[in-house]
């Protein structure tokens, strides 16, 4: 896969890249990455890249010209992205979509943000990480740079530790332990030590139910529950969660 990334700070992404996650990907291979700085392509002895809005207003503005040209002249992947809080939100459905792709480009914002012709005629979509803002796109692209490489063929030494993470089944993920088995008075669960497979991945999936209904209720809505999960919930103080994903409340 090869992905671009678009930034005046290209160091930061560099430096990040050397370790963990994004050093295995493209030490495998699986990951080509490439940083362009939209100074190389500025005109003027200051090399600006920003510019104050027309009709004023706070701030300044990327400008068109270095944005177009960085990713034109260097023939950068399809789709383009732009990281910014006005975006779409940024889940796992889209870093597993952006996993299957050969490559893609990402565009990190500055300033006040960018020239709306670059989101209207250069961006294929715009992507957000959460609703506060950052100082710049850079330390998004890293979220998506890594949540996207552990997906890549050949990363992760388990390859099913991606498959029982949170959000791949639409649940939050169960409660984990390792040794020692009672540390301080604080046990692990019976059922985690006793050997029986599926005892264990019911109470993982029950762990799930109950963390997703307590942190993340919204996230039931798309989740596939059976009758007995359903009762499980109601059972254990969950009901006005349950009744949201049977009955929506009306606008």
């Amino acid at each position: 896969m090869r992905v671009v990334v678009v930034s005046i700070f290209p160091d930061q992404i560099a430096n990040y890249a050397d370790f963990g996650v994004l050093a295995k990907a493209r030490a495998s291979g699986s990951l080509q990455l490439e940083l362009i700085d939209p100074r190389s392509y500025t005109t003027d002895v200051h090399r600006s890249v920003d510019d104050a809005p027309f009709g004023g207003g706070p701030g300044m503005l990327m400008k068109c010209e270095p944005l177009f040209e960085a990713v034109e002249i260097n023939e950068a992947p399809r789709p383009v992205i732009l990281l910014s809080p006005g975006g779409e939100p940024l889940n796992q459905r889209t870093v597993k979509e952006l996993s299957s792709y050969l490559g893609f480009t990402l565009l990190c914002g500055r300033y006040e943000g960018v020239d709306s012709r670059v989101e209207d005629h250069l961006v294929d979509r715009t992507v957000s990480v959460g609703d506060f803002v950052l100082a710049g796109g850079e330390l998004a692209a890293l979220c998506v740079l890594e949540a996207v490489s552990r997906l890549l063929p050949g990363v992760l030494g388990n390859e099913e530790s991606s498959k029982s993470e949170s959000f791949e089944d639409g649940l939050l993920e169960h409660r984990q332990y390792t040794r020692p088995s009672d540390f301080r008075g604080y046990k692990v669960p019976d059922v985690l030590l006793s050997g029986d497979h599926r005892e264990i991945s019911r109470w993982k999936r029950r762990q799930s139910l109950l963390i997703t209904a307590e942190r993340r209720p919204d996230l039931l809505k798309g989740a596939l529950l059976s009758e007995e999960e359903v009762l499980f919930l109601c059972e254990n103080g969950y009901s006005e969660e349950v009744e949201m994903i049977v009955k929506p409340p009306k606008d």
